[in-house]
């Protein structure tokens, strides 16, 4: 036996959590025993553990507070990790009454060849050992502070026919300081949770007769949805893209030669037939753009060919992981595929990410980074193919000027990728935009060109999607912005509040003459209180709200109430309201 400090010195965020998690499986052993354990990784914001509990029985919320007080028992007693190695025949043999390990332990067996060792880590002096690879801190007591969050449910492995186990997920870092300022920002993002405020804001809903994960938008929503879209059209027309339509559906063929049959299929959704013909709703629409370029020869002076769709996409999601829109199975995506030739990969490179900075920017998204993801050890094409790409992708980073990491090894078997996450308005990391070089469907699809010497040359292909998803970039923006969007996308630009009924007639004519500019104006009648129907337009979230009464209508003017501003203005001109409204709404890019 070895000590863990000896295996990994580097006491890192995620040594700190997987090492918690460690902690929490042994608690949750001493309070219950007889329970069946599984996996308990570290991830992005903390880690969890599965666990399935004697007789079925069901963590509550309570048992979390007597969970964490076994766990500072166990860090009090600064009990050392130590790391050993066994043959899976011994390891099966020491997890004989734990099915989940066990199952592990045999794919193991049957993924490897040679000798067959797995590790293992013990917590002396008491009995506890995991199955687990490591790395740990040196021993509980050089654990931080940490919290048990939630509990909430989970397939072992993901698989909705299998075992329904309880997931107890936690936080750790460092400091105490690090802990409560990760806490006070799940309490502000608790307020910002896009799916109630995209019902208070009337935006969209889930509605049970159509199905999980297939969201339905109200005028609300759909028009916050075309703001966007008609935004990004826009921007890419003047970018030398040009427009594409492709159907929901294609013949199986096309995936069969994509290789989406082979490697998707599982998130794919089920066939149909139709006239002995077999169809599939398209779960990419590369296979589709593909199509078009494929659909006529094409000249070296015709590229680079940039083709551009708002496509809905259709994908089977497991109900464990849809969330909101963040996760759902039908999708639209800001999908473009750019084919070009070798020599003008770079300079497609670098348009693209100067593209992703300057429509976040729009959006009033300018915190930013990327990742790099190159050749993993497991992968399809040419090495020199490889190698050229990600020249490319590091030249095109470096020529942007975004800070950016490398993540070896992390890329697609077929490409290598960037992709951009940014930080919203309380710091959260979201991964938004994704670029990729494409090695293999060119070869798949047989695509050429014919080059200045005549002959027939294979074109690069990029795939690139800014947004990702309409609608996982709507949720982001409802969140970044806590539901209070900026006044070029909100659905209601201006709310005009008679103060009497007697200027009723003053405020609609205040509106059609907004509406007559292309604002998005409405009328608040006095057929209640005017306090009332203030705070009625702030919950709303309007950015303008203008109250109208006697001044207003003997002077033409409007009393502004901004979103935002603890103070109103009163009597200001209705031309002068005019060019502060155009302006705002035209300076987001």
């Amino acid at each position: 036996m070895i000590s863990a400090s000896a295996v990994n010195s580097e006491n890192s965020l995620d040594t700190l959590r997987h090492s918690t998690a460690h902690v929490l499986a042994q608690a949750v052993l001493d309070l219950w025993p007889g329970t069946f354990i599984a996996i308990g990784p570290p991830v992005e914001d903390g880690f969890y553990y599965d666990f399935y509990l004697p007789g079925g029985k069901h963590f509550t919320q309570e048992d979390l507070a007597l969970i964490e007080t076994k766990m500072r028992d166990i860090v009090a007693q600064d009990q050392p990790f130590i790391r050993k190695e066994c043959s899976t025949k011994e390891a099966l043999n020491l997890f004989k009454n734990q099915p989940f390990k066990q199952e592990i332990i045999e794919t193991i067996q049957n993924e490897n060849t040679g000798d067959k060792k797995v590790s293992l880590y013990y917590n002396p002096p008491g009995e506890f050992v995991d199955l687990c690879r490591g790395p740990h801190v040196e021993s509980t007591g050089k654990l931080g502070a940490f919290k048990l969050i939630r509990i909430s449910g989970a397939y072992w492995r993901g698989d909705e026919h299998r075992e329904q186990l309880q997931r107890i997920y936690g936080t750790a870092f460092n400091t105490r300081e690090e802990l409560e300022s990760y806490l006070a920002q799940l309490v502000e993002a608790e307020k910002r949770d896009h799916r109630k405020l995209g019902a208070e804001l009337d935006m969209f809903y889930f509605l049970p007769e159509i199905g999980g994960g297939l969201p339905v938008f109200s005028p609300k929503g759909a028009l916050v949805r075309h703001l966007m879209e008609a935004y990004s059209v826009e921007k890419h027309l003047a970018s030398g893209y040009q427009l594409v339509w492709t159907p929901h559906l294609a013949r199986s063929e096309l995936f069969e030669t994509s290789g989406h049959l082979q490697w998707y299929q599982e998130n794919m959704y089920p066939p149909m037939e139709m006239e002995g013909v077999t169809y599939y709703p398209k779960p990419m629409n590369c296979p589709l753009h593909i199509s078009l370029y494929a659909n006529k020869l094409h000249s070296y002076k015709e590229l680079p060919l940039r083709l551009f769709e708002f496509g809905t996409v259709y994908r089977f999601e497991r109900s464990g992981v849809l969330h909101g829109l963040t996760r759902v199975r039908g999708l639209t995506q800001d999908d473009s595929h750019i084919f070009c030739a070798p020599e003008q990969l770079g300079h497609e490179l670098t348009g693209v990410l100067e593209f992703v900075v300057q429509m976040l920017g729009a959006f009033g998204l300018r915190e930013f980074d990327a990742e790099l993801a190159t050749r993993p050890d497991k992968f399809v094409g040419d090495i020199a193919e490889w190698n050229f790409a990600e020249e490319a992708l590091r030249q095109a980073l470096g020529a942007s000027g975004i800070d950016y990491s490398v993540a070896e090894g992390e890329g697609a078997f077929y490409a290598p990728k960037i992709d951009i996450h940014l930080r919203d308005a309380i710091g959260r990391r979201w991964q938004v935009s994704t670029i990729q070089v494409d090695l293999q469907l060119p070869q798949r699809f047989d695509l050429s060109y014919i080059g200045p010497d005549n002959t027939k040359h294979r074109p690069f292909m990029l795939h690139r999607a800014l947004f990702g998803s309409v609608e996982r970039f709507m949720a982001i923006l409802i969140e970044h912005y806590a539901g209070a969007l900026p006044t070029w996308l909100s659905p209601v630009q201006v709310k005009v509040l008679a103060v009497r009924d007697t200027h009723e007639e003053y405020a609609k004519y205040v509106v059609f003459h907004l509406r007559e500019r292309s604002f998005r104006a409405e009328v608040s009648l006095a057929d209640e209180p005017l306090g009332a129907r203030v705070r009625s337009a702030k919950l709303e979230k309007i950015p303008y709200v203008l109250v109208v009464g006697d001044d207003d209508v003997n002077g033409h003017t409007v009393g502004v109430n901004a979103r935002g501003s603890s103070k109103a203005l009163r009597g200001v001109g209705l031309e002068e309201f005019y060019q502060r409204l155009e302006q705002e709404v035209v300076s987001h890019g």
